[in-house]
């Protein structure tokens, strides 16, 4: 499992002469960076006179982060697997015309698959960016500048993501899903950017 990997050792799978893990995993974990930071600023908040009044608030907030930081691991492996699969697909036989068929039906689905794993990763960050915003506003100022770095992270992590997208809808023949997949892209990449620049204004007011 890549997420069970030391720091150095997943950088070292990085940086092999290996396809994967790629960019869609890199992606995935700089969500789950963002995602864990979130979660840092709730916990260095909970516990605090000063933050009782957002208490709960914040124990609320840090579950759903922890949740989302889990989605975004998990996506880390998800996406090599899927990267893998497409790779199968293309080392099918094409010795038939059924086995050219049959191996260039398998290549689209798997090339499918392979863009849906990185829209997730897009879907996880429009849902955690509200969160980190709510650290940002209400949580320890004392940890603002991370609140930022999160949003930061998550932000590259969409970025990242949407290349991961559309690269494999270059090579999709399905125009419908073609269609379908990049306008929902297009629409949580504007959405997280938004967001995360809503909330690098606030922490660099924070910080003066």
């Amino acid at each position: 499992m890549l997420a069970d990997k030391t720091v150095s050792g997943f950088l070292d799978e990085v940086a092999s002469n290996s396809a994967a893990p790629g960019g869609g995993s890199v992606a995935a974990l700089a969500g789950a960076l963002g995602a864990g930071l979130t979660s840092m600023v709730c916990r260095l908040t909970v516990g605090k006179k000063k933050y009782a009044e957002v208490e709960a608030e914040m124990q609320e907030l840090l579950r759903y982060s922890e949740d989302l930081r889990a989605q975004f691991t998990a996506l880390i492996e998800k996406d090599t697997e899927a990267f893998n699969s497409v790779m199968r697909a293309f080392s099918l036989p094409k010795d038939t015309d059924d086995e050219k068929h049959f191996r260039s039906g398998a290549i689209q689905e798997a090339t499918k698959s392979a863009a849906l794993v990185p829209l997730e990763v897009m879907e996880v960050c429009e849902k955690s960016l509200p969160l980190t915003l709510a650290v940002a506003t209400k949580g320890n100022v004392n940890s603002v500048s991370d609140a930022g770095v999160a949003a930061a992270m998550i932000r590259a992590a969409c970025i990242s993501a949407a290349l991961n997208v559309h690269i494999n809808l270059s090579t999709i023949q399905d125009d419908t899903f073609v269609h379908d997949t990049g306008l929902k892209a297009e629409n949580l990449l504007a959405s997280v950017k938004q967001q995360s620049t809503e909330i690098l204004e606030h922490v660099n007011a924070a910080i003066g």
